[in-house]
């Protein structure tokens, strides 16, 4: 089935992704907030398509596991446009393979966490071989420019292989547990898509309890793991959990360890799920070889039979003598085309016919292969391919010689005595490769160890005791757990307010963390990778009236502008992810608007006090985008005149002054309406209906009722307003029943704004539920002058991160932040300075002293 007309029919592509409306009305995809239908999806893809054209073009799409990134995806596969599915959460990875291929098209978040297709030219530069249809890295690989090239027919063969042997049925439901770009999980998506199943958006970890509920209420039958997943599930108890709907597991990236194939194909025997261990690599679109369930608790050391279509070869090789072995030689119709190393490969067809893995391998009596050793120095640790050779060449550019060896939970680095930190080695290698701190070991040595014929002894590299630092004992207090923290996530900086996700930790290191944690204290805390070092140590008994006694009141809407704005800046630069943050701040200008401005004074002073209050947010924007015009390259007139948003995109570009330039559209409507005199006597005699109805009347763009994003560009000024004045609304809402109606209007209202977004949606719901029930909050007094002062700077702060955090976020992203956000209140106290027409040095320096 066609989705779009537009398509050339000798267009080639990949079949599933054109039959998808095949399946009517089965649900899809599932998130947290709703279902959407294979009909809904086809659509969808469909609307895609026809944005990316008719015209064959090279697509960079950061994968994420989202609605929106899925739809984009599936979008090229039908149109024929090859697709370099790169990490969406990798900045850098992004950034590199965009320069190094060029593509027509770039699929990604926005810096406001929308979504957004930058076309960079309407044909291609390129010459695209018509087989061309994917282009991935090797996992743990990246940022190389080195890519496979697969082929139409290698998605659809590796699919429909997949779906056979796991025997894959519309009523299935996968959860999405691992990431899109990763050719494991992108293997559950196509081939759960091509049966007409059910996959589970989530970017969850199995480590936390959020996914279980989701898995239970979207009743999932499956999830796919790599080893260290399987670590994580021992962690969180899941022998004793109640999955009535789970139908089997898959295992893949990398060997999971023998006894626990064993251990987990016993578990599901007895609770009525199978065991699916499988071998693959991406040069074989996913999947080569898989053990079948049955024979997992026997053979747990073997990758199995060939997937259907597929076969195995043993060529003989020198370094392994043993009868019987070889390297495993693999042919199948999901053999990629070759590599690509640069854009003028895109042009080539099939170069390779069978696949070479670099594996040893043996074909047992009974039929199964078993893998026995390496050809090549690639190493597979906790999931992630690793190139030591890459590694090599990346610290020998910084003027260090090393070696590098891996197994598999481990890569150990060795370099030579020449005044080299082996912390600042350590940071260089896991920024390169992605593994945790704790699994790079790294080695300095007077002399690098080498064979008698002078070649390096990788053996003796690879035997290295590892040598970390032991683990801080002593008194439980704050200060070592401060140093458990700094070891176990190689981050110096822990303080005794870092948390375990602030710090960066993730899936990988959680186990440890976990593990050294519950020896150090005795017990494992509910939720403790949320909660600050200090309150690990919180006891039992502390007593109230104390504790009482150390804790002020923070006005709720200070404390939301606060929040909002760090979230705004570290999810930009990014340090984290945690989105919603300007939608929030607008409905606490709309709150504020009302509580500060439409007050029972006269109509002439509320606007001159409105009109006061926009000079404050225009003049310093204007004079620091000024500034930048004539320093920089980074704005244009339209931003100097904060008008950028209001016309249509550019290519590539987001207008990074969007929400200044609606919050003053909207002050600006709202002063004008307040100043005729009519208007003015209708708030004062309603002030809750009045925004309520202006509420009710801006859904209209909201849910672009009249169809004017399909004619026009419409700016988000007129499409946010609704939020403005729901939190006009909550503040002069004065009444149990009006602050029940607006809640309601808001929590009606937000979700579905931000499609697959549901996190960020939570954010802003949360927010205006305590803008409206709650007036203050509990809170030690440092925190409220800190508070006080983002809050304060967060206009400021907005206008000069665009600046500060991209010169500084290449040494570090929280430095970026924490540089952002001083430079913002450094901005508000020079801004208040000039407007009083005082000095400004002095009060700098004495913020600098203090």
């Amino acid at each position: 089935m066609l989705i779009t007309p537009d398509l050339r029919l000798d267009t080639r592509a990949v079949p599933f992704a054109r039959r998808l409306a095949a399946f009517g009305d089965r649900p899809a995809l599932l998130t947290r907030d709703g279902e959407v239908s294979y009909r809904d999806l086809a659509d969808r893809v469909a609307q895609a398509a026809r944005r990316l054209g008719p015209r064959r073009r090279l697509v960079l799409l950061a994968g994420a596991n989202t609605v929106d990134a899925l739809v984009t995806y599936l979008a090229a596969l039908a149109a024929g446009h090859p697709v370099l599915l790169v990490p969406g959460d990798n900045a850098e990875a992004v950034r590199s393979l965009t320069d190094a291929y060029d593509p027509d098209v770039v699929a990604a978040p926005d810096r406001d966490g929308g979504w957004t297709l930058h076309e960079r030219r309407a044909g291609s530069v390129h010459t695209l071989h018509e087989d061309l249809a994917l282009l991935l890295s090797t996992s743990g690989t990246t940022g190389s420019p080195k890519l496979v090239r697969l082929s139409h027919d290698n998605v659809q063969a590796n699919a429909e292989s997949i779906a056979t042997y796991l025997g894959i049925r519309p009523d299935d439901r996968a959860a999405t547990t691992l990431p899109m770009h990763y050719c494991y999980g992108l293997s559950v998506i196509n081939s759960h898509l091509l049966s007409g199943a059910g996959l589970v958006l989530t970017d969850l970890s199995v480590a936390d309890p959020c996914f279980w509920d989701l898995l239970r209420a979207r009743r999932a039958t499956t999830f796919a793991g790599v080893p260290y997943t399987f670590d994580l599930l021992d962690r969180v108890g899941f022998a004793d959990m109640d999955l009535p709907h789970l139908r089997y597991l898959t295992q893949a990236g990398g060997r999971l360890a023998p006894d626990r194939v064993t251990r987990y194909a016993g578990l599901g025997s007895r609770r009525g799920w199978d065991l699916f261990v499988m071998y693959g690599q991406t040069e074989a679109t996913a999947r080569m070889a898989y053990l079948p369930p049955e024979r997992a608790a026997g053979r747990p050391r073997a990758i199995g039979i060939p997937v259907p279509g597929g076969s195995f070869r043993l060529e003989p090789h020198p370094d392994w003598p043993e009868p019987g072995t070889g390297e495993l030689v693999y042919t199948g119709p999901n053999v990629m085309l070759g590599y690509a190393e640069n854009p003028a490969d895109l042009a080539l067809g099939r170069t390779v016919g069978e696949l070479r893995t670099g594996d040893i391998g043996r074909r047992a009596p009974d039929g199964l292969y078993e893998v026995v050793g390496r050809v090549s120095r690639f190493a597979k640790i906790l999931g992630l391919r690793v190139d030591p050779e890459r590694i090599e060449s990346m610290l020998a550019d910084r003027g260090i010689t090393a070696y590098c060896a891996g197994d598999d939970d481990r890569l150990v680095v060795a370099a030579a005595r020449s005044g080299v930190d082996a912390g600042h080695v350590r940071r260089l290698v896991v920024k390169e490769c992605g593994l945790p701190p704790r699994s790079v070991h790294v080695h300095v040595l007077p002399e690098l160890p080498r064979l008698a014929s002078g070649k390096p002894d990788y053996r003796a590299v690879r035997d290295l005791t590892p040598t970390d630092a032991p683990l801080p004992t002593g008194p439980v207090d704050v200060a070592r757990l401060c140093r458990l923290y700094a070891e176990v996530l190689d981050r110096p900086d822990a303080t005794e307010d870092s948390t375990f996700t602030g710090l960066g930790g993730d899936s990988l290191s959680y186990v440890e963390m976990s593990l050294n944690l519950e020896r150090t204290l005795g017990h494992l805390p509910p939720h403790w990778h949320t909660l600050p070092i200090r309150e690990l140590l919180q006891a039992p008994g502390r007593e109230p009236r104390k504790a009482a006694k150390a804790l002020r009141t923070l006005d709720t809407s200070i404390a939301l502008r606060a929040f909002a704005i760090v979230c705004v800046v570290g999810s930009h630069i990014p340090v984290f992810h945690i989105k919603g943050g300007a939608h929030l701040l607008l409905a606490v200008a709309g709150f504020n608007l009302a509580r500060f401005h439409l007050t029972s004074a006269g109509r002439r002073e509320r606007v001159r006090h409105a009109r006061r209050s926009i000079t404050r947010i225009v003049v310093p924007t204007m004079a620091w985008t000024a500034l930048m015009l004539l320093l920089t390259e980074d704005y244009g007139l339209a931003t100097l005149l904060l008008f950028e948003s209001f016309l249509p995109p550019r290519e590539g570009h987001v207008a990074p002054f969007w929400f200044i330039e609606v919050l003053v559209f909207l002050l600006l409507a709202v002063t004008a309406l307040v100043a005729v005199p009519a208007v003015d006597r209708l708030e004062r005699r309603h002030p809750f209906g009045l925004p309520m109805a202006l509420a009710a009347l801006a859904l209209l763009t909201r849910y672009d009722v009249l169809g004017l994003r399909d004619r026009i560009h419409l700016p988000s000024a007129f499409v946010v307003p609704w939020l403005f004045a729901l939190g006009w609304a909550a503040a002069k809402a004065s009444t149990v029943r009006q602050r029940l109606l607006v809640t309601g209007a808001a929590l009606l209202t937000v979700p579905g704004f931000f499609s697959g977004e549901p996190a960020r949606e939570a954010l802003i719901m949360a927010g205006f539920v305590l803008l409206v029930w709650v007036p203050s909050l509990p809170s030690p007094g440092p925190v409220n002058r800190v508070a006080g002062l983002l809050a304060g700077s967060s206009l400021y702060i907005y206008v000069v991160h665009w600046q500060v955090y991209p010169r500084v976020d290449q040494f570090s992203g929280w430095l970026a932040l924490v540089a952002s956000l001083a430079a913002g209140v450094a901005y508000a106290a020079v801004a208040a300075r000039v407007a009083r027409g005082l000095p400004v040095l002095p009060p700098l320096l004495r913020r600098a002293r203090a």
